[in-house]
Parts: structure tokens; C-alpha cells; sequence
């Protein structure tokens, strides 16, 4: 899939436009995108700030030495990336600095004619570089010079496919946004590239609630109001922008302004109050392609959790629901289930530690209901809807003999149900279960998780050129191993890719993964996850 070229904007300086990015680029890498972050301020370059603790070294070129590039023939738009080495991340964050640190870099920006170099077909040079970044990444996003200026229109007219804009409470903030988003998409339509409408995100920057409440409403008011019609492109016709322009509201807090920080990275499961859940919730948008708004407007936290899902291990495929009184026949139908190959987890009533998990780890969620759901069975299934709201997964109520299905409560006499019987004992209900939910024995034992942890950390590793050759040739055949119920020569290829992915250290000509790589990468994980999880 072709990646997604975000630009991140604000008018004025000093609205939190590279720590919002920044943050942005965490959670995308996080929930498992590949992500380059490009800073394209080249007068004031400062988004390196926020990686430099998780990079390997100091750059030694960066966006302004594509003019050279241009001028020396030479298309080498990744050639000064640079991997941002975070830990526990599922997909790919690196990093394009503005040019290299020392005396020559504020020669290099005050010598660049950008009109100039577009009558040389510069606009061309960077077509090709848009090109290969969006092959390479799911997201690009661009840290844009403030105010009006040729930089800023290559990063809101010329290059993006969406448009961040942020802004504070106050007058030129939001009307020198709004101007400028209108005046991207007026420009786009002199391009001579066939880009569509510029869907733009307002997102209110640095706004406090905390006093003056009467004040800061009027405030929003004004902000809504002048922002309105930046919605009109992508929200959702039934959802209010009012509701959403709250959703897209980064409050401020004091703790943050000091120094370049990532918040993300401290508050793992942030409250309503806290920064990073608004972080979240604009970093979801985006993951949703300002798309699903009205899941957004009804269900904040099913939103985000929406997109983290797609990527997210879960420890078991369902959580089977045992009421005390039909305690034995729930654990014989969890004996069935492992019998095939699936991985249980068990919750049972009365358990108050599950229900103050603030994830589930499972899949999906089986409740066993004798004569009736219990109270703390309906609690589960209250979380479950609320975390799960719009995600593919499943609720299954398995009933025991007797159980009256007609007397089930509200939502659940809806459902599909599954039944206990003297006709359907546990290993039968086990098997419908499994053919409800897609999952089941793996034709071939290939040690999945394990494969696919390996899959992953290549797609973040740097090799040379020849050892990227070796890694697609295993990563293209490890599917047809897989497919054809091959274990042992699966294990085989895993243990030659775990070899080639050894570090090696003073390794100077190391690049990411070329694009026929990365895409034989993603394929084998599918194919993984399609042969053992049946997603």
C-alpha cells in the first residue's frame, strides 16, 4: 500500500507543532506503522530534539542536501534517515533532519532559490523523492516552516495528501491556519500533478480549561467558528463539528512545556485529563485516515483502540466466562478448545481483578451462562462492548442445558448463541466455537510468534545491500513452508533470518530495507497470521 504524506502546520510559532508530531510519530510507529518524520523547517530545525536520546548518531545532511542531490543527478532521498531506536515499538520510526549540525549548515538554507530550482523541474526531483518515501513508509509526516514562505508551500500544497494545522486561542493563530489551508488547496490546483482536495484537521493547540472556564468556552466557540469549514471535506455528515473539534483539543500542561519531552512514552494508558490522550485521539484520526468520525463521536476510547488492535498480540484468542455453577462443564469446554490449538483464558465470576484490566487479553470473549448471565458476566460484557465497539470481534454466549434463551437480557438474547447439551457436549460446542471465531490448529506448527517477532525486527534492522538480497529470498519462501505444512523448513528459515539479522557492529554501508523487501516482509507476516490466527 502507498504510504501517506501528512503535513504539520501552524501559522504562528510556539503552538507545539514538532512536539504534537513528534508524539504523533510514537504512536503510529507504536501500533505498528513505518513512519519518517522530516523536519522541514529549515530556519528554526528543531524536531531532532525530541529523537536525539534514541539516536545512534548525529546527522550529517539531511533535507537541504537534496539540492545537491538535484544538482549532481543523484536521487537519494533516503540517504541522511536516520532509525530513532525506541524500545517496544511494533512498527518503523526514523527520521530525515532539516541538514547537519556545524558552521556551513544557515550558508546552505540562505543559498537555496526554491523558485529557482523549480524552474530547473525541482518540483520533479521531489515528485521522485515522494515517491520512493511513500514506498518505503505508511506515514511521512513533514515538520513545516510557521507563517508564509516557498518552503511552506511545498509542505502544504505541493507534497502532502492531508494537512495538520495547528493553532492557539487566539486571532492570527486560527485565521492565518485557516488562510493558509485555503490557500494549499488553491495552489494545488495549479500543480501539474493530479492531487485531489486537501482534507485539512484543525487541531486546537496548548488550550487551557483549568480557569476561567466561561472564558476558555467562548474561546472554543470562536475557534469552531472560524475553523468550521475545514471540516466540510472529511467529517462524518451526522456528527457535529463541535463534538469533533473537542475530540481534536490538546490541552495544556505546564509539566510538558519544559525542554523537548514525548509524553507518550511515560503515560502508557492516560486518563481524560492528561496530554497523551488527546495525543492519542489526533493520532487515531490520522491512523483512520479522517476517516469512521462518527465511532469517534460515539465511542472515544473504541476509536483508538480500533487502530491499535490491528496490530496487537493478544495472550489468547478468547476469554471463556465460567459462572460457579457450572464451573466443571466450562473448564471441560476450555480443555477442548486448547486440544485444538487455542489459546484460552479463563475469567470467572466474581473475579474483580479481570474487570479492572483497562485491556482485554483476549480476542474474543465466550461467556458460559447458566439459567442466566451473571452480574458480574453483564459487567464483562458491558467492557468488552465499550472497548471493542466497532473492532472484529466476537461475543459468544454458550448456554448450558435448560437455559432458556428467550430469558436472556437485553443484547445478549440477540446473539448467536452456541448450546450445551447431552447431544452437544464440550468437544462439539469446541468446535463450532472455534469455526465462530476463524481460529483453530495450525496446519503446521511454525512457531508463529516467534517468526513473526523476527519478521518485524527486520523490517527495523539496517543490513547491506547483498545480506537485504539473502532476507527476501528467506522471507519470500517462508510462506510457501508455511502453506504447505512444512515445520521443519519454516524453523529452518527462521533460524537463517535470526543469523542474518545479528548486529554487526561498524557496519558503514547498513540501509533499511529496500521496498521489494519490506513488501516480501509484510507478505510472509500475513500469510502467518492468516495460516495460525485465521485474520
Amino acid at each position: 500500500m502507498t504510504g501517506v504524506v501528512i503535513t504539520f502546520y501552524s501559522y504562528k510559532g510556539g503552538v507545539g507543532r514538532s512536539f504534537t508530531l513528534a508524539n504523533i510519530a510514537v504512536l503510529l510507529a507504536r501500533w505498528g506503522r513505518r513512519v519518517l518524520c522530516v523536519d522541514w523547517d529549515l530556519e528554526a530545525p528543531g524536531l531532532r530534539e525530541y529523537f536525539r536520546p534514541w539516536l545512534d548518531r548525529d546527522p550529517v545532511g539531511g533535507v537541504v542536501d537534496l539540492v545537491a542531490d538535484f544538482r549532481a543527478g543523484a536521487v537519494r532521498p533516503d540517504r541522511h534517515i536516520l532509525p530513532v531506536d525506541l524500545d517496544n515499538v511494533a512498527g518503523t520510526l526514523d527520521f530525515l533532519p532539516a541538514g547537519a549540525d556545524g558552521p556551513d549548515y544557515p550558508g546552505q538554507v540562505q543559498g537555496i532559490d526554491w523558485e529557482g530550482l523549480y524552474d530547473e523541474e525541482f518540483g520533479e526531483y521531489l515528485e521522485r523523492c515522494r515517491e520512493a518515501w511513500t514506498s518505503d513508509y505508511d506515514y511521512v509526516l513533514l515538520d513545516s516552516r510557521t507563517g508564509i514562505s516557498d518552503v511552506g508551500g511545498i509542505c502544504t500544497a505541493h507534497l502532502p495528501d492531508r494537512l495538520v494545522v495547528l493553532y492557539t486561542a487566539n486571532t492570527q493563530s486560527v485565521r492565518g491556519a485557516v488562510d493558509v489551508a485555503h490557500r494549499a488547496n488553491v495552489a494545488r490546483n495549479a500543480l501539474p500533478y493530479d492531487r485531489p482536495q486537501l482534507p485539512v484537521l484543525p487541531v486546537l493547540s496548548r488550550f487551557d480549561t483549568r480557569e476561567e472556564y466561561d472564558r476558555s468556552e467562548s474561546w472554543r466557540q470562536i475557534c469552531l467558528d472560524e475553523t468550521r469549514s475545514l471540516f466540510d471535506s472529511w467529517l462524518d455528515q451526522d456528527v457535529p463539528p463541535a463534538v469533533i473539534a473537542r475530540h481534536l483539543t490538546l490541552p495544556y500542561v505546564s509539566y510538558w512545556t519544559f525542554g523537548e519531552q514525548l509524553p507518550v512514552l511515560q503515560e502508557k494508558s492516560p486518563g481524560a485529563d492528561q496530554i497523551g490522550f488527546a495525543l492519542e485521539t489526533v493520532a487515531a484520526v490520522i491512523a483512520h485516515s479522517f476517516d469512521r468520525t462518527e465511532l469517534l463521536a460515539e465511542n472515544r476510547d473504541a476509536y483508538v483502540a480500533a487502530v491499535r488492535t490491528r496490530t496487537q498480540s493478544f495472550a489468547y484468542d478468547v476469554q471463556v466466562s465460567m459462572p460457579r455453577s457450572s464451573l466443571e462443564v466450562s473448564q471441560d469446554l476450555v480443555a477442548e478448545l486448547e486440544n485444538l490449538g487455542i489459546r484460552v483464558g479463563r475469567s470467572l465470576s466474581g473475579d474483580r481483578a479481570w474487570l479492572g484490566r483497562a485491556e482485554t487479553d483476549a480476542r474474543h470473549l465466550c461467556l458460559v451462562i447458566d439459567g442466566k448471565a451473571s452480574r458480574w458476566q453483564l459487567a464483562e460484557v458491558e467492557l468488552f462492548l465499550h472497548r471493542t465497539l466497532g473492532q472484529d470481534r466476537r461475543l459468544i454466549p454458550v448456554l448450558t442445558e435448560g437455559t432458556d434463551s428467550r430469558e436472556l437480557s437485553g443484547y445478549l438474547g440477540n446473539l448467536r448463541h452456541l448450546r450445551l447439551g447431552l447431544v452437544n457436549g464440550p468437544a462439539k460446542v469446541a468446535r463450532s466455537l472455534a469455526d465462530e471465531i476463524g481460529a483453530g490448529r495450525a496446519l503446521a506448527d511454525t512457531g508463529q510468534p516467534d517468526l513473526v517477532s523476527l519478521l518485524r525486527k527486520a523490517e527495523r534492522t539496517r543490513l547491506r545491500p547483498a545480506l537485504w538480497d539473502l532476507v527476501g529470498e528467506f522471507a519470500s519462501e517462508l510462506p510457501v513452508a508455511v502453506g504447505a505444512g512444512d515445520n521443519v523448513r519454516a524453523q529452518e528459515l527462521g533460524a537463517d533470518l535470526a543469523v542474518l539479522l545479528r548486529p554487526r557492529p561498524g557496519d558503514d554501508g547498513a540501509v533499511p530495507p529496500p521496498p521489494q523487501v519490506r513488501k516480501a516482509l509484510a507478505w510472509a507476516q500475513q500469510v502467518l497470521d492468516v495460516r495460525v490466527n485465521g485474520s
